[in-house]
Parts: structure tokens; sequence; C-alpha cells
């Protein structure tokens, strides 16, 4: 669902400003006072049950990972697995779903097939909403791409290594190069490597669409199988967004709900046209369609790096109606630099406020930007309200 504004264009017709009903970087959780009453009740009986035995399943996971990680020099992947390795791996499994178990996961329903690594040695998974997006990770031990931080963390780190994680280290300047290559070439080993799984949007929002993918699983050009997460429950405690609850109250309500119920499905392989090889952005937009449709959602082109945009210092409490996720989209779309934006649209607003209700008009608007007149521009000062969003810009930027 979509809504759309009409607005005079510069030649005096109009044109359409088409945004997200909900912003995908939001999610408002509120309880009735019975649900308040029954998380409380939660909090102090079934919660520390819960949490006790979770952390308990993780740590009898790790000797079983740390073995099956030692003396493991990557040659063995060429081999038929050892009978001792599928026990570690099939006990693996079991041990961590039965954590999920233990968290209120007593259900995962899972449709459709997955592919062998043969098959599609991709995984692109969407929604991604939250941590507990590891459910599938840990069902099929798919590999994932990870920050290289995250192998020295006690415990999780072994578990993280025995899937054998595409490592990210933010202190490489090309780290994002070499991931790919290396995904690139585990993507071409016919069936070798395990797959790798990626959530290609690249950050959490609140399901409500599919925001932009990021091209790195499909650079490789090879046939991916698009996975959909749905969490039909009626109270949604899972989402964990940029605004709204923080990790540890997901946690806590979470494991306060009694039953947790996870959809996995499995869509059929898509495999790329010349085209599609030749154009990762392209495959990338297709698959999210298809993906978009099985789960009824609408796609919207709002990215990761609108969202930074729009969090700028962290002063910003996002609206729901995604008025300023917008315009951090047109200011991109515009060449405009956020940083050199700060000091001209704080002064900008002041004077739009010493005017005594004197309207600005769009000229004035572009010449104070030093940018032509455009669709793009209009888009942008149709959201640049002298009430509203002149009031919301003069507390981000002051």
């Amino acid at each position: 669902m979509r809504l759309t504004r009409k607005r005079s264009g510069p030649g005096g017709g109009q044109h359409e400003l088409t945004r997200p009903v909900r912003n995908p970087f939001v999610h408002d959780l509120r309880f009735t006072p019975l649900q308040k009453a029954k998380v409380a009740i939660m909090t102090l009986t079934l919660f520390p049950i819960r949490l006790f035995f979770a952390a308990f399943m993780m740590l009898l996971a790790w000797p079983f990972a740390f073995v099956a990680a030692m003396g493991r020099t990557g040659k063995e992947l060429e081999q038929p697995m050892s009978w001792w390795r599928k026990f570690l791996d099939i006990t693996l499994k079991a041990i961590m779903r039965t954590m999920w178990f233990a968290g209120g996961f007593h259900w995962v329903t899972v449709k459709g097939r997955q592919a062998l690594p043969a098959e599609a040695p991709i995984l692109t998974l969407a929604p991604h909403s939250s941590y507990f997006d590891a459910i599938p990770v840990t069902m099929t031990m798919a590999s994932i791409v990870m920050k290289a931080e995250s192998k020295d963390i006690p415990v999780w780190g072994t578990l993280i290594n025995y899937i054998r994680p595409v490592f990210v280290s933010r202190s490489d300047q090309d780290s994002r190069k070499k991931t790919v290559e290396e995904i690139r070439r585990r993507a071409h080993s016919n069936g070798i490597w395990p797959q790798v799984m990626i959530f290609p949007e690249g950050t959490c929002t609140n399901r409500s669409c599919l925001i932009t993918f990021k091209p790195g699983a499909f650079i490789p050009g090879v046939p991916v199988q698009p996975v959909v997460l749905r969490y039909p429950n009626k109270m949604d405690t899972i989402t964990w967004t940029w605004q709204g609850p923080g990790a540890m109250d997901i946690l806590w309500l979470t494991l306060c709900q009694f039953h947790n119920y996870v959809e996995i499905e499995f869509l059929p392989i898509y495999t790329p046209s010349e085209e599609e090889k030749r154009n990762p952005a392209l495959y990338a937009n297709n698959v999210r369609h298809v993906m978009a449709k099985a789960l009824g959602v609408s796609v919207t082109d709002y990215t990761f790096e609108d969202c930074q945009l729009a969090l700028a210092e962290g002063q910003l409490r996002l609206p729901s109606d995604t008025s300023l996720l917008e315009f951090a989209r047109l200011v991109r779309s515009l060449g405009l630099k956020p940083e050199k934006l700060e000091k001209e649209l704080k002064q900008f607003s002041v004077n739009a406020k010493n005017r005594n209700g004197e309207r600005i008009n769009l000229k004035e608007f572009a010449e104070y930007l030093s940018v032509p007149v455009t669709e793009k521009l209009e888009d942008l000062f149709a959201l640049f309200d002298e009430v509203w969003l002149q009031h919301q810009l003069y507390d981000v930027f002051s």
C-alpha cells in the first residue's frame, strides 16, 4: 500500500510523489493493560527459566562446535563428510533447535524445499527484522556474512566459526571487495562449499515492505534461492529496528510470550538471465519483487544509507509518515551532501520562521541551495513544510 500526493510541477502541471504508509525503520510496540499484566507475570515466572535454559543450550553447543572446527583446513570439503562430522552436525542442529524451543519458538513452520548447494549456492533471506532471524541459519547451518570481530566473542565466536562465515573487517579498506570475491569463489565451487545465506537488505526493518537489496549476493551471477520469513504472532515482540524497543527489551518481551511462531518459506530457485548476470542491481531488484509478491508487501527505494542520513547525529525521532526518509532519499538524488546541508538548512529554517507568515517559493529555495529547479527539487521543497517539517529540521540540526 502506498500513499500518493500530487504537487504542482514547474510548468503548472502535476506529478506524483509516492512513499510507503509505514516507516520501515520504526517499530511502535504498545501493550494493553491485560498484556502488560501477562508480561509482568511471565517476567517473574517463565522468563528466568527460559533464559537459563537458552543460555545452557548455547554453552552445551560450544564443545561440539569446538571439536568440529579442530584441525579443519578446508580440504575435507572436497571429500564426503565423515561419520563423526555428520554426528556433530546433527547434534549441533538438535541443540540449537532445543535452544529456540526453550525460548518459546515451539513450532517452526517450513514451506518449500531447500535447494542443494550445487543448485543454488546462495540463499537470499528477507525481510531482515531481528536477531531471531538466526533461526533459519542454525537450522540450515548455512554460512553467513559476519563482522570479523564476532569470531573473538567467547562461546558465540566458536559457534560462528563452525558455519564457516565470510568475515568482513572494518579496519580493512578493501574488505568489501574481498568479501564479494570470497562469496564469488564459494558460489562457483560447484557445491563444494556450504551455501551462503545473505540478508540483502543490509539492515533490520519492521517487515512492512522490502527496502533496496544490496547487490553483493547477486554479483557472482549464479542461481539464488529466495527465502522469506514470517512471524505471525499477535504481538510483535520480534522486530528490532532503528527506532523502537532495544535489543534487550526485544529478548525480554519475546521470552515472555508463551508461544512464538515463525514461518520459513523456501521459494523456487531464481536463475538469472544474461542481462541480470551483467547487471547485479537489476538481478537484485527482480528477486526482491519475487519475494515481495510472496510476502504480500510493497517494495520501496529506501536504503540503509537513507536511514543513516535521516538519523544524523542520533537526534531524530522519525515520524510515522516517513517524510524525513523521503527527504533523505531526495537529498541523495540531488547530489547534495548532508554535512553541507546541516548549516544551510538550519539557517534557512530560521530565516523562514522570521518571514511573518510569508511563504518561501521554489525559486528562492533552489537559489539558496545553488541547484536548478527540477522535479526532484520540487518534491524536496514539498516536504519542507514551513510549519511542521521546518520545525523538525530545526530540532535535528540545532
